[in-house]
């Protein structure tokens, strides 16, 4: 697993959005016990729901996700304070996710209200610039409220050669695309990967390999696993439940160990931690870990350790990864974060 020691960002919901948090917080990761150490909020913005660093610089970069959404970018200092660099309207409403492309010249935004993508160019500093696009996704799925119309959720550039897999929860689908870095502007790669009707397709996980991913479908409680095409592109080889708890699965996060044996998905309702492998055809459940809360909205693996943020509990909990099995145990006591919705190493 992928990090050391270092400074955490912790993203989350201000009053702005009905949260209780005033900003991104930074707490110092001791790298043995895994322990926070909270250094108090060092950015005060509104609603900076998630968070994406700069491959190589230390910039820190936020999406406010406001009725007119905005980006936030920050220089990040030795002690984990951020000096703002500059405030960009994303051209949507509600913005939820935001990644940078691997070379680090571009910047692409999910606008969930607006159901829509955005790019910004970055220059040598990593400073956002006039956007450079605005895509908007078209359609709508089954659930009439919560897909009246499209709600773009993640930007998942490939980590080399291959198009971006935008997922939009909205229309069941999932949107490659290919980035025109000279124009800055994204072009269809393949046509939309439609998800079976409901499924609701929230965040997407590649597996290191690069030639797998799997879908967390937030409706309708499952994990959708794909093979990815010489093309990049997802084809769907089978769905399982995300959870084997009764009562309301909602899930959120998921992600693959940087090994690429294990899949962990964060499930909201019934507050657990699942664990599969992912050798077979479909992802195999092999553990499910109580949070502590009800409602884990984000998660991140570093070194031996798993940061889970639970929104409405105000806490980042921490685990140790048993490297053997893959399964989680909690250490230490909660750290407290008001309505913590991203943590980023």
């Amino acid at each position: 697993m992928t990090g050391q020691g270092g400074i955490v960002h912790i993203g989350g919901y201000t009053a702005h959005s009905g949260g209780r948090g005033t900003g991104i917080v930074a707490a110092r990761r001791d790298p043995g016990s895994g322990e926070l150490s909270p250094l108090g909020t060092v950015a005060v913005t509104p609603s900076p729901s998630f968070l994406a660093r700069h491959p190589r610089l230390p910039v820190l970069y936020a999406v406010n996700e406001l009725p007119d959404g905005q980006l936030s970018a920050y220089r990040i200092g030795a002690d984990g304070g951020l000096a703002p660099l500059g405030v960009r309207p994303t051209g949507g409403a509600e913005p939820c996710h935001l990644a940078v492309l691997p070379d680090g010249g571009h910047l692409v935004v999910a606008n969930y209200g607006g159901g829509s993508v955005t790019v910004f160019p970055l220059d040598a500093d990593g400073v956002p610039g006039e956007r450079s696009d605005l895509v908007e996704h078209e359609g709508h799925g089954p659930d009439p409220e919560r897909q009246d119309h499209a709600h773009a959720h993640m930007v998942v550039p490939a980590p080399g050669r291959g198009p971006l897999l935008a997922v939009d929860l909205g229309t069941d689908s999932i949107h490659p695309y290919d980035l025109d870095a000279a124009a800055g502007r994204l072009v269809p790669a393949a046509p939309p990967v439609r998800t079976a009707p409901g499924v609701g397709p929230r965040h997407l996980a590649r597996h290191p390999d690069g030639r797998r991913c799997w879908v967390a479908g937030e409706l309708d409680g499952s994990v959708t696993a794909y093979e990815l095409t010489a093309d990049g592109v997802p084809r769907e080889r089978g769905r399982v439940e995300a959870s084997d708890r009764s009562g309301h699965v909602q899930p959120s996060e998921i992600a693959v160990e940087p090994g690429g044996r294990f899949l962990y998905v964060a499930n909201r309702g019934v507050g657990t931690i699942a664990v599969f492998t992912v050798d077979g055809e479909l992802p195999e459940l092999v553990a499910e870990v109580d949070t502590g809360g009800e409602w884990p909205r984000h998660f991140a693996l570093v070194g031996e350790h798993l940061y889970v943020a639970d929104e409405r509990a105000d806490m980042v909990r921490v685990f140790r990864v048993d490297p053997a099995t893959g399964v989680p145990a909690p250490v230490g006591e909660p750290v407290a974060v008001p309505s913590p919705t991203c943590v980023l190493p």
